[in-house]
């Protein structure tokens, strides 16, 4: 009977074939009883046990088996399948994952051009007011999930942290990338430095959050599993607070992929266990791909609830070229634009530094960085408060998109922006005296009037009528998850208007996505209707552009939120309502010592008379450049305060 089961499992498992990805060398394996156990079914099969993903589950690799193949290992699955100790196992399949930043070339590692926190006029991140007191992530600790850390940067070690750092593609705890001839594995040396490069050091740049600690994970230099990203996204919950990731899915237009069963596990293990139980954050790069018609929906780590999604703004405050426009992204961070336009200064590879870092790359670690000023401000803040502490003091102003508009409570949101640029004085001001929100609850409602047909070149409206929903009075998250049968996946127009009238789209037509596999049950997620309640008529609206019938299946509505309003929503906290004024005061403009939106000669003769200037009470520096006692010098020479 046992050669006959292994028979049909064999003939099974021979016949299946991979069309995406090739299976690899290594396993997941759930086994209870610990770690002892483990090591034990390890070396009964002639794995080698590499280490805990998260409880009970364990990442093994076999010397023996293939490390690139389009079919199963039966012997080893089989094996695995009928030893009593093994729970559960899964041959990982190497997963194709991109880094988000663009190809441009330049350096240039002066302060003065870091236009991006140093502009002033509300064209700038509003990071110094922070500074001035004393507010630099002082005991946070941000990891870089990516393809290493260069942990002896000159601009880095002092902040460098061995516990928040690892190497998954190796399985060591240094994380230093692989070096070759391109400087191929920069990306995530780059990214650190964009948080917590050191100031007052005459090296390089300072990042955002320079009192605070980084590490990096190396686990994009291989092969990429689920196993791998839910290791990643699971390093060490209760030491790091913010894991920033600025890689996903190819954004070629026509992919639509997103975390593994593992690797969604470990998001959930993180927001429930992580940090103690406060939930870890996860910042995530909306993606790359707008020069190919890309939506960061059909990314399920963008569109993930658990993710904070940022994308960036240009120099000019402009849609870049780069962006993908969705329902999904919270907000922006400054980042590069079109030819001729800044980019971000940062670390680089070889104890170097750059002034062209770019993409949603550059964007997610400057917002990890300001998520980690908010963590010095309140260390107790939970991964649902940094969403809403994101939400409300985001700022549309200076920001250009087609798409603005005015959701159900008075917030002014877009596709292309979020909710608006990040404001880190903003964040850090409203941290202080923050309420915990209420308890996040979770109602589901699925759709009766279906399957029904999506004629060609026409649409389909359909209805959901919530009367109630236990738990969620206000809303945070909605997600439409749905079944769609397409001839091509690519003619599909998908929008969503709430009770109150908030139309998103969920996924705009994608010309280069020829897939006929439709979508089966997949979350589109929108933060657009964050504040409005849920009760009244849900309008989906399906738009088929193809000349092929089209066929929905399946339609629930996942609506997260909490039963009474958070207690910032009351007006008497001051919080900023993220509305654009009819006019700005002359004190909102005063949030730099650089006025100029140039930074050019102009910045650079600037900071020298800071340095030599004896007037109004300041000493003159000797050696380094004190960034800080320049901005207090500043703010005596011009006789007035920045808030």
């Amino acid at each position: 009977m046992k050669d006959f089961f292994y028979f049909c499992i064999g003939v099974f498992l021979c016949n299946f074939r991979l069309s995406n990805g090739h299976y690899t060398q290594q396993w997941a394996v759930h086994i209870q009883g610990g770690k002892d156990v483990a090591d034990e079914v390890a070396r009964d099969h002639g794995f080698v046990n590499h280490g805990v993903i998260f409880e009970d589950h364990y990442h093994f690799s076999h010397n023996d088996v293939a490390k690139r193949s389009l079919r199963p290992n039966v012997d080893k699955r089989v094996k695995l399948a009928v030893d009593t100790r093994v729970t559960w196992s899964k041959q990982q399949i190497a997963k194709r994952r991109v880094k988000r930043d663009l190809k441009v070339q330049d350096s240039d590692p002066k302060w003065p051009f870091m236009w991006y926190l140093n502009r002033g006029g509300g064209l700038d991140m509003n990071v110094i007011p922070a500074w001035i007191e004393g507010i630099t992530g002082k005991g946070a600790v941000v990891t870089i999930l990516d393809d290493g850390l260069e942990k002896d940067h000159p601009d880095l070690v002092q902040n460098y942290d061995p516990m928040a750092s690892y190497d998954v593609n190796g399985q060591d705890p240094d994380p230093s990338p692989r070096y070759d001839m391109i400087d191929s594995n920069r990306h995530g040396t780059r990214c650190a430095g964009e948080v917590a490069a050191t100031s007052n050091n005459s090296v390089c740049a300072l990042g955002v959050a320079h009192g605070a600690q980084v590490g990096g994970v190396r686990m994009l230099d291989g092969e990429v599993t689920d196993a791998v990203e839910a290791r990643s996204l699971s390093l060490n919950p209760h030491h790091i607070d913010v894991y920033s990731a600025s890689w996903g899915p190819d954004d070629d237009g026509k992919t639509v992929d997103g975390p593994g069963a593992l690797a969604t596990r470990a998001f959930i293990e993180g927001v429930t266990k992580g940090r103690n139980g406060k939930g870890s954050i996860f910042i995530w790069a909306s993606g790359n791909g707008g020069r190919d018609h890309d939506n960061c929906n059909c990314d399920g780590y963008t569109n993930s609830i658990y993710s904070l999604s940022i994308s960036s703004v240009t120099e000019h405050g402009h849609v870049p070229w780069y962006s993908e426009a969705c329902s999904s992204t919270l907000a922006s961070t400054y980042s590069s634009g079109a030819m001729g336009e800044k980019q971000v200064v940062t670390t680089d590879l070889r104890h170097s530094c750059t002034s062209s870092h770019t993409g949603t790359s550059a964007s997610a670690p400057l917002a990890a960085g300001i998520c980690a000023l908010a963590l010095e401000a309140n260390p107790n803040l939970t991964w649902r408060d940094m969403q809403h502490i994101v939400v409300r003091t985001a700022r549309p102003q200076n920001l250009i998109a087609p798409d603005w508009k005015v959701n159900g409570v008075g917030r002014h949101v877009s596709h292309s922006f979020g909710y608006g640029l990040m404001d880190a004085y903003a964040m850090v001001q409203l941290a202080r005296n923050w309420t915990t929100v209420p308890e996040q609850h979770k109602c589901e409602i699925t759709a009766q009037q279906v399957p029904k047909g999506i004629p060609p070149k026409s649409m389909v409206i359909l209805q959901l009528q919530v009367k109630e929903c236990e738990g969620v009075e206000i809303l945070e998250h909605v997600q439409a998850k749905l079944t769609i049968f397409s001839q091509r996946r690519g003619d599909l127009n998908i929008q969503l208007t709430s009770p109150q009238g908030t139309k998103v789209v969920l996924l705009a037509h994608r010309p280069h996505d020829n897939s006929r596999a439709g979508f089966n049950e997949w979350p589109f997620m929108s933060v657009h209707s964050w504040g409005e309640s849920p009760i009244g008529t849900w309008q989906l609206e399906i738009h088929n552009d193809g000349r092929m019938l089209g066929d929905v299946q399946y339609w629930q509505l996942s609506l997260y939120g909490t039963a009474t309003p958070p207690a910032a929503d009351n007006p008497s906290t001051g919080e900023s309502t993220n509305t654009i004024p009819d006019s700005f005061s002359e004190d909102i403009f005063r949030n730099s010592i650089y006025n100029s939106v140039e930074a050019g000669a102009e910045n650079r003769k600037d900071v020298l008379e800071v340095e030599e200037k004896e007037a109004s009470g300041c000493a003159k520096t000797k050696g380094n450049f004190c960034l800080v006692c320049a901005i207090r010098c500043s703010i005596q020479m011009l006789g007035s305060k920045f808030f």
